[in-house]
């Protein structure tokens, strides 16, 4: 739990180059001396990188500085000073890199499909030596150029979970019982409000070739727009989703309201969450009187919204489940679909489409490391 970290303020130095040299060819019977000074080397550039394996910016939590190396100094016998080392910073798919004073964003990595880099900071070329200044007049120059400098910035990362599907519902609806139901993660579980404080991810088997990752984000309550409870700190990982899927407590008084309430709160967020497509489960439907409430609830939202699906389930009793899980991989097929006849109209009209569905670009994890997703104890 202590491993999640979704935000980072990191200050970046490219290096600085190396001073040219100033340096003479004195050698005893040897005719013909004369200046050899050589440049200094170029200074390292600060890189980022996407890394597949990285669900979160945990590594870069304990370490706030981040520097290239500066370029050697050039010496005599025209050597050229070694070029600094690049620093690179691997980050997650999803990480937007702002200004930390202007909140301007600088990149994107929403949209990276491979182990993409981008060169932030360019590191100061390297000083001439005085071999560059001789002439027929100056024969013996003494003097070189210092390297140039580096840059330093002040960098806010901050993480956007990529995932095909996003769990949206009040506290103890149900929504870390669904994704212990249908994928390999492990969250917490009681019988309390808030039991979840940390996005968790699963992924859920679809078949040998393809699954889906589902993202539970922590229970939204009225007023989460505005602030109140975990406000809205983790509303930002649902924007990254393809598709919503609302969890409703039928056993709650309130469940007529709930949908309504959770819907205009991603509405004050932003209204482009608004226009995903979702499917609402009616949960807990083995309680007294809950199957009639879901029975209710699914006829009014669907006079208003003929196009969401509505299914009542019980997680705890598996009721509904088969249904709700074939829907889940019908929706996310059928956008997956869509988006790859757009990418294919794009590309016969010569333009360049990115793609914002995490399916379509997803590529397989690094060997070098283990994966890290939220939720987890590492």
């Amino acid at each position: 739990m202590l491993g999640f970290a979704d935000e980072a303020l990191i200050e970046v130095r490219s290096g600085n180059g190396g001073n040219g040299c100033v340096a003479f060819r004195r050698e005893k019977y040897v005719p013909h001396g004369g200046p050899n000074g050589g440049d200094g080397g170029k200074g390292g550039d600060v890189i980022f990188c996407v890394k597949r394996n990285l669900r979160t910016l945990a590594k870069l939590r304990h370490q706030h500085c981040f520097k290239a190396r500066n370029g050697g100094d050039g010496q005599g016998w025209n050597k050229f000073g070694a070029d600094g080392e690049d620093c690179v910073i691997p980050v997650p798919p999803g990480t937007t890199i702002r200004d930390a004073e202007t909140e301007e964003i600088i990149y994107d990595f929403s949209t990276a499909t491979g182990d993409e880099r981008f060169v932030f900071l360019k590191g100061g070329n390297g000083g001439w030596g005085n071999v560059h200044f001789k002439s027929s007049t100056n024969q013996a120059p003494r003097h070189a150029n210092p390297g140039q400098r580096g840059e330093t910035r002040f960098l806010r990362l901050e993480l956007s979970i990529m995932a095909d599907v996003g769990l949206v519902g009040f506290p103890n609806a149900g929504k870390s019982s669904l994704l212990t139901a249908f994928t390999n993660a492990r969250p917490k579980i009681a019988p309390y409000p808030f039991t979840t404080i940390i996005p968790n991810l699963g992924v859920l088997r679809v078949d040998d070739e393809s699954d889906i990752i589902i993202a539970d984000i922590p229970g939204i309550i009225e007023g989460a727009s505005e602030g109140v409870g975990l406000g809205d700190t983790f509303l930002k990982h649902i924007s990254r989703t393809t598709c919503l899927i609302f969890m409703v407590d039928c056993s709650d008084d309130n469940y007529l309201s709930a949908y309504p309430t959770l819907c205009s709160e991603l509405a004050n967020y932003s209204d482009e969450l608004m226009e995903k497509p979702r499917i609402v489960l009616c949960n807990k439907i083995d309680a007294e009187g809950a199957f009639e409430r879901a029975v209710e609830l699914a006829e009014k939202i669907r006079a208003e919204e003929p196009d969401v699906k509505v299914i009542p389930v019980s997680v705890l009793e598996g009721r509904g489940m088969k249904d709700a899980r074939n829907q889940i991989i019908e929706l996310v097929s059928k956008l997956d679909k869509t988006n790859e006849k757009e990418q294919e109209k794009a590309a016969s009209f010569g333009g360049e489409t990115k793609s914002s569905f995490f399916m379509a670009s997803r590529a397989i994890p690094d060997n070098d490391d283990d994966v890290q997703y939220p939720g987890s104890d590492s």
